[in-house]
């Protein structure tokens, strides 16, 4: 019979795996409560974050629904609800006819940007063209420059054309913007070329090429541009009061405006509370709706191929 050899068996490896063993423990275990503790931290700083930028509006909509007498204290949940301020609002100024306004004058400039915005992006990212690096810097020089260093010389151009009072004082200033190009052009740059060139080896001409090929494969872009141009053309304040002066022809917010400022709400806060939430309300919808598109693309930005 053959003897079978045993390994002998090393007395002071033991302890020291033992050792090892309880060490990568407890590194796991005080790994695990810092982890715990910093996701505590920042959901505790996000949460009061939320909290702060939340309170004032949903304050804002609470006493908007309240009384009169009920407005001095900051209580979310008012004793009794009441729509007057709302009644009230609708009936000293023409509010209706100022959405339809600002929604007609933000969808056209929104569908602009996007257009012309969408085609100098396709043409700087895709085409060779003397010229291309200057007029990106030109662009990029124009988004450094103060609205108010260009409202003069808009306002005399308005005055020119005979645009006063009228929509396309409020629409065309606004019809190209840097930021839309910036944000087509990166995204762009995401899409293969491959797909491009394969389309005109098909015969698809360049708008063709943008309207029907990059547009589908944009969504996220467009949809960004899309509420930021929205969002800026809503807020709008200052240009409209200057080139608008006809009551049935002014946008939403110059109205409000004029309305809080003016004395027309005869120092009535809950009058001035619905028609900022008449103001708001839009944004907050469409912001709502759209988010997920909005971060998609903040995300996805700064990808390259």
């Amino acid at each position: 019979m053959t003897s079978v050899q045993r390994k002998p068996i090393d007395n002071n490896s033991l302890p020291t795996e033992k050792i090892d063993r309880v060490t990568a423990f407890n590194k796991k275990k005080r790994s695990n409560g810092r982890t715990i503790l910093n996701k505590l931290f920042i959901y505790t700083c996000l949460t009061i974050g939320a909290v702060l930028f939340i309170y004032p509006f949903v304050w804002m909509l609470s006493a908007s629904l309240a009384p009169e007498k009920q407005m001095s204290s900051l209580v979310l949940f008012p004793e009794t609800i009441s729509f007057n301020s709302y009644a009230q609002v609708v009936d000293k100024i023409p509010i209706i006819r100022s959405l339809i306004n600002s929604l007609f004058v933000s969808l056209s400039v929104t569908f602009g940007v996007i257009v012309f915005g969408s085609m100098i992006a396709y043409a700087l990212t895709n085409l060779e063209f003397k010229g291309k690096n200057l007029i990106f810097y030109i662009i990029i020089f124009t988004m450094t420059l103060p609205f108010q260093i260009t409202l003069i010389p808009q306002y005399i151009l308005m005055v020119k054309f005979s645009w006063v009072d009228s929509y396309l004082a409020l629409i065309v200033p606004y019809l190209i913007n840097g930021l839309s190009i910036i944000i087509f052009q990166q995204y762009f740059k995401t899409i293969p070329k491959d797909m491009i060139d394969a389309a005109r080896i098909d015969g698809c001409n360049e708008f063709r090429i943008l309207f029907r090929i990059l547009w589908p494969n944009s969504v996220p872009a467009i949809v960004t541009v899309g509420i930021m141009t929205f969002m800026g053309v809503w807020n709008e304040v200052l240009w409209p009061i200057i080139v608008i002066r006809n009551e049935n022809l002014m946008t939403m917010p110059q109205l409000v405006t004029l309305f809080a400022v003016g004395g027309r709400a005869e120092s009535q806060l809950g009058v001035k509370l619905a028609a900022a939430t008449m103001l708001a309300l839009p944004i907050v919808i469409a912001y709502a709706f759209f988010q997920r598109y909005f971060i998609q693309s903040m995300a996805s930005s700064g990808l390259k191929e």
